[in-house]
Order: C-alpha cells, then sequence, then structure tokens
C-alpha cells in the first residue's frame, strides 16, 4: 500500500494538484491540516481517490477531527496536525500519544519542516510543507509504502 503525506498547503491549490497527479498510483492520501479548502478541490477533481485529513490551526471553522487513528495496509495511523501537540517545542507529547494508542505511525505536520524518524519502535514523519517551507528548505510531501510488516516512510523534496 502507498499512502502519500500532505501537510500546510495553504491554499496552494497548483502545488497540492500537482502531486496528486504526480501519485496517482497511490492508495490513499493523508492530509494533515492547514489546507482543507484545497483538499475538498482534490477530493471533487479526483472522485476515485480516498482522501484523509484533519484540521490544522488554519482550516477555520473546520468539522473535522483535531487528531484521527485510521488503519491502513494492516497498520494504525496517528494523524494531526500538531498545534494541540505543541510540536514546535517538542515532539514528545505526539510520541506518548502514539504509544497511549499502540499505533506504528505518527504523522504531523505544522512546524513546515520536513523529518522523518522512528521512535521506540514508531514511525514518526513530518512531510513539511508544499507551501511555505522554513529553514531553508525544498517543498516537500511525504511517502509511506506498507508491505505487510515492513514500513517505508521517505520525504520527496519539490525543487524549482
Amino acid at each position: 500500500m502507498r499512502i502519500i503525506v500532505v501537510a500546510d498547503t495553504h491554499r496552494d491549490y497548483y502545488m497540492l494538484k500537482e502531486v496528486v497527479e504526480k501519485n496517482l498510483d497511490a492508495d490513499a492520501f493523508i492530509h494533515l491540516g492547514d489546507g482543507e479548502n484545497e483538499l475538498r478541490d482534490m477530493q471533487q477533481l479526483f472522485p476515485d481517490k480516498t482522501f484523509y485529513f484533519v484540521q490544522g490551526n488554519r482550516d477555520y471553522a473546520s468539522k473535522a477531527k483535531v487528531t484521527d487513528i485510521l488503519h491502513l495496509g494492516g497498520k494504525k495511523i496517528l494523524i494531526t496536525h500538531g498545534h494541540h501537540y505543541d510540536v514546535r517545542e517538542t515532539i514528545d507529547n505526539l510520541v506518548n500519544t502514539a504509544k497511549e494508542n499502540d499505533v506504528d505511525i505518527a504523522l504531523y505536520g505544522h512546524t513546515h519542516l520536513y523529518s522523518s524518524t522512528i521512535i521506540d519502535g514508531i514511525y514518526v514523519m513530518n512531510p513539511g510543507s508544499l507551501h511555505a517551507p522554513r529553514g531553508r528548505r525544498y517543498r516537500s510531501y511525504g511517502t509511506i509504502d506498507i508491505n505487510g510488516d515492513d514500513i517505508d516512510i521517505n520525504i520527496t523534496e519539490i525543487k524549482g
């Protein structure tokens, strides 16, 4: 199973559309917040694709969940924007919540800085931002490939 993970598109419809079009073979797309409007546009453009979304701190009046747990490819995946976990300071709160919920993968956004690591057996990823990356980094998104017990997580930078 292939999952594409994006965050912080901040109304950048064209960049999100480009990522979806490049990854039409993906089984699911996860948006980690701050981009509900353009995500809804993608759902209309690609009705045969599966999209998941959580509310970001800039998704005003959103009725989406702040945190959710998905079951995809035989794995439990915690998804959140991250602002309720104070991820700009530390990811400890997020990791503790992941442990409490016995998840395999924890995904968050909000910082606009991509990262990928394994902490206490939990794959933790921030895909960065498709709109406004920070830290002199490129725009980016994440890819998760699940094949049985194997989990492969990667960050793709969009240069140019």
